[in-house]
């Protein structure tokens, strides 16, 4: 069964109307209420096939689709809609998950088949199925599911509901279903044309009915009667029939016709019709209620215009000086009768026309004076709007815009009334005052012609008093503005009309606004950095010109940072007596900032940096300056410490001293002497350089300070000037010099002889002697250690005559024919040779052999130096004359 859901347009066409309409749902299976889990095809009829579909649930679109079908499983009501058409009609569907339901179309119309399905859910049994209508009992349906309505009438209607129940006695009820019979079309009516036609003048008789738009494809039949008699040949399908015209003053005949189906399970009969004789109207008669030529406006005037005679229906018009005012149609011996609410235009001079279709009669005109109460007038501010500014001219105009002459105006703000005119003519009237704050409030004005004062709507004025000049206050949480803190800019007008808009400016720059709606000042926190100082100014506008307050300067304190501790040396090291600078800075803080400078946390002096910036001090070195050098930088927000700077002074090496150590208390040749040099002060190391004559003869040095010493074995050219040198970078410092004279080859240290008896003194027990104590060395120089050996024990040695190590190997000294110190006289020496193949041998042989004297003389001896057999050593003996005997250390 298909099921039609939708409203069509209609238009008369041969007798029928013809659908133009908009899309209509069909569903299948065609039931409204279905089981859950199950699902129901939807079809969006129309008379193409179009491009696209859209379907709603409920309002929100579901889905768009090209295909005109949709399934669907959610209970709700589903529209279609398509391109260029309204959406259909909605379809409410149930999926129900009860055990019972009752199925049934979702409308019928009369003459339908109606059934109703009572359907139990799958799985279930039922032994029983009753159905009830309107709570009462239809039928026991037993076993069948269906219940069926061949012609369904109106009779039909009702509320249904089954009940069904198992073989063990379970019982189950469906939900009720509202069942209502639609009309197939409504009972037609009977139309004539004319409906009073004149004497001779034929009539066409219209059946009019429409059917039900989703019955568009029913056809009907139409019938005409008069008086119980057919006119014409019975049914047929137009709905149009024409009848000559009776002649008389009446025709008493009573004309209907009938619509039916088909098949004739739907048949209606339209009411009754007689058909009048017309007969021309009499002149109409004009009247006023209340009966007055003085009316006021605002009151209703009823006009009344009546033809005696004449055939209905009649037209009547009403006119007021020839403008038409109303018209109206009177079909059956009434007066026609129109109220006018009267207005000032009303006055003037009225008439009525009546017209049956056979001529126009016109009544006597009636003339009306209007009389116009003063209407509710209109008080206008100047200059216009709510709000005007302390010191402005106001002008306030009253005037009612109707309202017979004389009006009275009154002026009020508030309650208190300020003045009053009177205008004998249209028009309002003024009143004027000059605005203080005090003036703000509600005026409004009345007007009265004596027929009761009309009093303005009221009008609120603020009065706007325009911002003071602001004052501009700073709050921060200590005396001093630093860095971090939340300082409060707080701008205020002591004066001015809210809302007042506030505006913060730092150097011109703005920092943010704020509004005060209801007065008073606002605030504008600040986290203040280094960059916040400087002017700061507020503004105050409330919309009548901005004030500017005055300035306020803010200077933000940066706590000194880290400072940075710089030492400025006149060259690459610091060296004693240079004027060394230590610089001090921090890169951030504000001024004044106290700089103080430390060494070794020992405080050296502070200086102050009134401007910013850093600060220097100057400091003459000295060898106790070197150490850990830091500065400190305060201005007020806590000392800050920089890192340590190390400075090592170097101190320049001093003139050195030279001292020559030998073994005795003179130098002779063979001797190994010492020279020592040593600088008193001097940064290490010191490189010391031994100098003869301005000949470099060595150099060393001492790494960790102190002096260093240089070992030299004397010969006779050794003689003269010895001076040395220290040098630690800083320049070379040359010591004093120090001569140093090298005796010849023999002589005594311990006294001096006289020169003159020297031959007479040795004598040959002497050198005997001589010869023996050459002789006893020898073994000893051959295998045995000498006395004078370098590696020997100091205590072994002389006390007077020091010890050395180190010593480099001993220069061979050349043996001389003369005498080496010829001042000495006393001193003599002897050469001896020994083979070092056979010293033992060698020392065998006369001492006298191997002796060669050489007698002392007061000027240069000349000497000869034999040959030598090679290599050979040579034992230096002294032998001192005149003096006992001393044993010496014999020297190679």
């Amino acid at each position: 069964m298909l099921l039609w859901v939708s409203v069509l347009v209609l238009a008369p066409i041969s007798g029928q109307f013809a659908p133009v309409s908009k899309p209509v749902i069909s569903l299948q299976p065609p039931w409204t209420v279905i089981f859950e889990g199950q699902a129901v095809t939807l079809t969006c009829h129309v008379a193409e096939d179009k491009k696209w579909y859209r379907w709603y649930l409920g309002t929100k679109i579901l889905r768009e689709i090209p295909s005109n079908t949709l399934q669907v499983q959610d209970s709700g009501e589903y529209k279609c809609e398509i391109q260029g058409s309204p959406q259909s009609d909605g379809v409410s569907l149930t999926f129900s998950p009860a055990e019972l339901i009752l199925q049934a179309p979702s409308s019928v119309f009369e003459g339908d088949s109606l059934t109703l399905t009572c359907q139990e859910k799958p799985g279930l049994s039922l032994k029983t199925r009753t159905l009830y209508k309107n709570d009462n009992k239809l039928i026991d349906l037993g076993k069948k599911s269906s219940f069926h309505i061949n012609h369904a009438g109106l009779k039909d209607n009702g509320e249904y509901r089954c009940f069904g129940s198992e073989t063990h006695g379970r019982a189950f009820s469906s939900d009720a279903v509202r069942i209502q019979i639609q009309e197939l079309f409504p009972r037609p009516i009977l139309r004539a044309n004319p409906s009073s036609p004149n004497p001779g003048e034929p009539v066409i008789l219209t059946c009019e009915t429409q059917l039900a738009p989703q019955k568009s494809d029913v056809r009907l039949w139409f019938q005409f009667f008069r008086d119980y008699r057919h006119l014409g040949s019975g049914w047929k399908g137009s709905l149009r029939t024409s009848i000559p015209s009776v002649v008389g003053n009446e025709d008493p005949s009573h004309y209907w016709c009938e619509a039916k189906t088909v098949s004739s399970r739907v048949r209606k009969s339209s009411q009754k019709l007689q058909l009048p004789v017309r007969i021309p109207v009499s002149p109409p008669l004009l009247t006023l209620s209340p009966p007055s030529t003085q009316a006021v406006e605002g009151h209703w005037l009823t006009l009344s215009c009546e033809a005696k005679t004449g055939s209905y229906p009649i037209e009547y018009q009403f006119l007021h000086e020839e403008v038409v005012l109303r018209k109206t149609k009177v079909t059956f011996r009434e007066t026609a009768t129109f109220q006018l609410y009267l207005k000032a235009e009303h006055s003037g001079t009225y008439f009525c026309t009546a017209d049956n279709g056979l001529g126009i009669r016109r009544s006597q005109p009636v003339s009306l004076s209007v009389t116009v109460p003063v209407s509710r007038p209109v008080l206008t501010l100047s200059p216009p709007g709510p709000r005007a500014v302390e010191g402005d001219r106001l002008m306030l105009s009253c005037q009612a815009q109707r309202g017979s002459p004389r009006i009275l105006y009154q002026f009020y703000r508030g309650d208190v009334p300020l003045g009053s005119s009177s205008a004998p003519s249209a028009g309002g009237d003024s009143f004027s005052v000059t605005l203080t704050a005090e003036h703000s409030g509600t005026y409004f004005c009345t007007a009265d012609n004596g027929f009761g004062p009309q009093r303005s709507d009221p009008k609120s004025l603020s009065v706007t008093v325009p911002a003071s000049r602001p004052v501009l206050t700073l709050r921060a949480p200590r005396t001093r503005a630093v860095v971090g803190d939340m300082v409060e800019l707080r701008c205020e007008a002591q004066r001015g009309s809210p809302p007042i808009l506030y505006r913060f400016y730092h150097e011109d720059v703005i920092l943010g606004s704020n509004w005060a709606p209801s007065g008073g000042g606002v605030s504008l926190n600040l986290s203040l950095t280094a960059e916040h100082s400087g002017n700061y100014a507020c503004e105050a506008d409330n919309g009548l010109g901005a004030q500017h307050s005055e300035e306020t300067s803010l200077s933000v304190t940066v706590p000194v940072s880290h400072p940075v501790l710089t030492l400025r040396v006149p060259r690459a090291q610091a060296v004693v007596g240079d004027v060394v600078e230590l610089r001090c800075e921090a890169q951030s803080g504000s001024p004044p900032i106290r700089y103080r400078f430390y060494h070794e946390d020992v405080t050296l002096g502070s200086n102050s940096a009134p401007s910013g910036g850093g600060a220097s001090f100057n400091l003459s070195l000295t060898a106790e300056r070197s150490g850990n050098y830091s500065c400190e930088a305060d201005n007020g927000l806590g000392a800050q410490r920089s890192k340590t700077v190390l400075l090592s002074v170097t101190v320049p090496a001093s003139r050195p001293v030279l001292t020559l150590r030998t073994p005795g208390t003179r130098a002779m040749v063979g001797d190994m002497v010492e020279l020592r040099c040593e600088a008193q002060s001097g940064s290490p190391p010191i490189l010391y350089r031994f100098y003869h004559e301005d000949i470099i003869l060595g150099s060393s040095s001492a790494p960790s300070g102190g002096g260093v010493s240089f070992n030299l074995s004397l010969t006779a050219e050794r003689s003269g000037n010895y001076s040395c040198e220290a040098d630690n970078g800083l320049g070379a410092q040359r010591s004093e010099a120090v001569t140093l004279s090298v005796t010849g080859l023999t002589g005594s240290r311990s006294g001096p002889v006289a020169t003159g008896v020297a031959g007479g003194l040795l004598s040959v027990a002497g050198l005997v002697v001589m010869a023996l104590l050459l002789y006893c060395r020898l073994p000893r120089r051959a295998g045995g250690r000498l006395t004078s050996d370098p590696a020997r024990s100091p205590s072994d040695s002389d006390s007077q005559e020091p010890t050395y190590y180190n010593v480099p190997g001993w220069l061979e000294l050349q043996p001389v024919d003369s005498n080496v110190n010829p001042k000495a006289g006393d001193v003599m020496y002897s050469e001896v040779r020994i083979q070092q193949g056979n010293r033992h041998a060698a020392a065998s042989n006369s001492a006298f052999g191997l002796l060669r004297t050489y007698l002392p003389s007061h000027g240069p001896a000349t000497s000869q130096q034999p040959s030598r057999p090679r290599p050979s050593s040579v034992i230096y003996s002294q032998v001192k004359v005149a003096s006992p005997p001393v044993s010496t250390a014999p020297r190679s």
